[in-house]
């Protein structure tokens, strides 16, 4: 598809926060709008400074002494004016969870959900990109790495807008994507095997956490080369046998790719390949071991093959983690330890099933980078196994493991007393040696921040993380 200049840029709804009490102040001049007494009236006003919208009794929003069905602020002058969200929850359940007040530009609807109020931002595309870039990373990185998380952030984000198709129908924001056979496991194994999506926003886009993409507005200065960066690559995406690429990344990939299927739904896309995280002198990336295999799996885990996303160089680091992000100091391997009343009590708090005292946590299944997504969890009570990946670390930890990608030692025994299995014996502590940060899939953010640091150009870093994929340009 050629440059058409005459297409409009697409706004994009973003669900920023939501509780039961929303305090904001409004800097500059919005048009308030909304509907209260069952939609009869609608009233228009300019309202400017401090507001508080609560959720009431009846399950609608108090603001300005009525009751609303629905609520908007709209800028009057969108680059003169801005407003703050105040203590927006950011890293939800994640280990550097932590309130923030935000400052955003655009216009802010409230909607009522679950009896609460849900703050949503309508904001053009490449105004949110630009936060995006700024929140997901330092905004010092590298401009060839901007470049490269530009496009992959709008291509994702595109590929999810469900009115996309309407603008370009030339292209396919939901592509008719292969699914694939995934492996089975004996009948006898009771499993809970689950994932989880960006579907589950339906009045809204894109919700502005890690679940989907970090944006936090303007709130961290975006810098020269950012602005650079967005404009540079403005409209263009990735795209694959015509349709928007599902354009992922992580902090770490831990040396090798995984491919979607073991994350997500069973689909395979052709440019979400296993691949190691290297390019020899000639632009090719060695020959990747076969990972999904237990005995290859622990070699590559429990050593520290040479990789992109291999580094301890500050200086780079920096570029791409946000001061919170710099609190995790070992991602490319790492280390995590139990007693075995630990893991017991956090297992049962996690998942919500006692499985009595553990006995193994024994992999099942095992993705192209090593990542378990079937782990079996033996106890003196019961057995079950669980995944994907991300239900795997969930249930590992207080918030999250960095992957699933581990290997597991035990040590020691206790004597416990035996149960209808005749167990008399548990292992007294349990260590997980684990390779990598996030779910694998796509751009490794790390790896990528080492290749621009290296002087790859943005162009090389995209097909190096999405093979076979082309940058096209909508508007």
């Amino acid at each position: 598809m050629n440059h058409n200049p005459n297409m409009e840029e697409p706004r994009v709804s973003v669900g920023i926060m939501s509780s039961s009490t929303i305090k904001l102040e409004l800097n500059g001049l919005y048009l308030s709008r909304g509907t209260y007494m069952s939609g009869v009236i609608t009233r228009e006003m300019v309202t400017k400074g401090a507001q508080e919208v609560s959720i009431t009794s009846n399950g609608r929003m108090a603001w300005d002494g009525k009751e609303w069905e629905t609520l908007c602020f709209i800028p009057l002058k969108e680059h003169e004016a801005d407003f703050v969200l105040k203590e927006v929850t950011i890293g939800v359940d994640f280990h550097w969870q932590r309130k923030e007040d935000q400052r955003f530009k655009g216009a802010l609807e409230l909607i009522v959900e679950e009896e609460r109020v849900t703050a949503v931002n309508h904001v053009l595309v490449e105004d949110y990109l630009t936060s995006v870039i700024s929140s997901e990373m330092s905004a010092s990185a590298s401009e060839e790495l901007l470049k490269a998380h530009a496009v992959i952030s709008r291509s994702w984000l595109l590929a999810s807008m469900k009115s996309i198709e309407q603008k370009y129908p030339e292209l396919k924001a939901h592509p008719e994507r292969h699914r694939c056979t995934m492996p089975t496991t004996p009948d006898e194994d009771r499993e809970q095997i689950k994932w989880f999506e960006r579907d589950a926003h339906t009045r809204f886009d894109v919700c502005a956490d890690d679940h989907c993409q970090r944006y936090q507005g303007i709130t961290r200065a975006s810098r020269d080369t950012v602005r650079r960066a967005i404009e540079a690559t403005r409209g263009e995406v990735l795209t694959s046998e015509g349709s928007i690429c599902d354009a992922r990344f992580s902090k770490c990939c831990g040396g090798a790719f995984e491919e979607f299927a073991y994350c997500w739904d069973n689909i395979r896309y052709p440019y979400l390949r296993k691949r190691y995280d290297l390019l020899d002198a000639h632009g090719k990336a060695p020959a990747l071991p076969d990972l999904s295999q237990e005995e290859e799996a622990e070699q590559w885990i429990r050593t520290a093959p040479e990789a992109f996303c291999n580094t301890h160089n500050q200086s780079i680091l920096s570029q791409v983690l946000n001061s919170y992000d710099q609190e995790t100091t070992d991602f490319y391997r790492w280390h995590v330890s139990y007693t075995q009343e630990e893991l017991s009590n956090l297992i049962q708090k996690r998942s919500g099933v006692d499985y009595g005292y553990i006995i193994d946590l024994k992999p099942i299944a095992r993705g192209t980078s090593g990542r378990i997504w079937k782990l079996k969890i033996i106890g003196t009570k019961q057995s079950c196994i669980i995944g994907k990946e991300l239900e795997i670390r969930r249930t590992l930890s207080t918030s999250h493991l960095y992957s699933s990608a581990f290997v597991v030692d035990k040590e020691g025994t206790l004597e416990v007393e035996p149960n209808a299995t005749g167990i008399t014996h548990v292992p007294a502590r349990f260590m997980l040696t684990g390779a990598g940060w996030g779910h694998g899939v796509g751009l490794c953010q790390i790896g990528a921040a080492v290749m621009g640091a290296r002087g790859y150009d943005y162009r090389t870093i995209l097909s190096h993380y999405f093979e076979g994929a082309e940058l096209t340009h909508l508007y």
